[in-house]
């Protein structure tokens, strides 16, 4: 594939959250937060730095991604309909009780969906998994593994870290999703997970921080992240929930709830 640059990446990016609109909007339920404030960075991933091919998916050399966010789905899906693993119109039945687009993603259900998510926590493990086949096999394949900054409160996220450095998984690149915002509120009233950076830095982490809606400043992470030797990456990315429309952005009640039919044409209308 043409890797895009910047100016269409910013357009394919637009295209995506429309998508993801589209899905929390069909399915009348979802998590429109998190996925619109991880779009840039999905849209770089699959359109410019995965090595994938949509005809074949389970293709052994490919490089992998595990959106450990599970529950931020619509921004998969979305990615995968547009570069062409299966028909954009299916974005339609997201979450419907007869479609393969289930709320949170199935590897066996969904073709580009590398692996089961939505047990916040487990991702990385899984990520690790992979990174570590790639390491015995001999493969040249990157492994990618999306985390949200609420996520990493959990305790198994800092159990895999310990591997990912342990088996220095230089093919592994960790990306958290720092949008501040989880469920029940800020991460700091929650529990906060700050400083994120020093924390990943001291199991052993190359640390690159970013903000998370510049393409330029993702393109260039990815790149420098690819030339790290000896140990894992982890690019944190500082995001806005719900980044793109207006009345979603870092409001904490659109983490997990669709808009109606006014609210969905004013997202739509602002995407344009």
């Amino acid at each position: 594939m043409e890797k895009l640059e910047k100016s269409k990446l910013e357009e394919m990016a637009k295209k995506v959250r429309r998508g993801i609109l589209e899905e929390v909007y069909s399915g009348k339920s979802g998590h429109p937060g998190g996925s619109l404030s991880i779009a840039d960075i999905l849209t770089v991933l699959y359109f410019r730095q995965l090595n994938i091919d949509p005809k074949n998916p389970n293709w052994e050399d490919r490089d992998r991604l595990v959106l450990s966010k599970g529950h931020c789905s619509p921004a998969l899906y979305s990615c995968l309909a547009n570069r062409g693993f299966f028909p954009i119109e299916d974005l339609k039945t997201f979450r419907k009780i007869d479609s393969y687009l289930q709320g949170h993603p199935d590897k066996n259900k969904v073709p580009g969906v590398d692996m089961t998510t939505g047990s916040l926590g487990q991702g990385l493990s899984s990520a690790n998994g992979m990174a570590i086949a790639g390491k015995m096999d001999k493969k040249n394949y990157r492994v990618y593994c999306i985390l949200g900054d609420g996520e990493i409160e959990e305790g198994q996220i800092w159990e895999a870290a310990m591997a990912s450095s342990k088996y220095k998984l230089d093919n592994l690149c960790v990306i958290v999703d720092n949008n501040n915002l989880q469920i029940d509120g800020t991460i700091e009233e929650v529990m906060s997970s700050y400083p994120i950076d020093e924390k990943f830095r001291s199991f052993g982490f190359e640390i690159i921080k970013i903000d998370g809606h510049n393409i330029e400043e993702i393109i260039k992470a990815f790149e420098v992240a690819e030339n790290v030797k000896g140990k894992p990456t982890c690019i944190i990315a500082k995001t806005i929930k719900g980044k793109g429309v207006s009345y979603m952005e870092n409001q904490v009640g659109w983490h997990g709830k669709a808009p109606n039919e006014e609210q969905y044409n004013q997202a739509i209308e602002e995407l344009k």
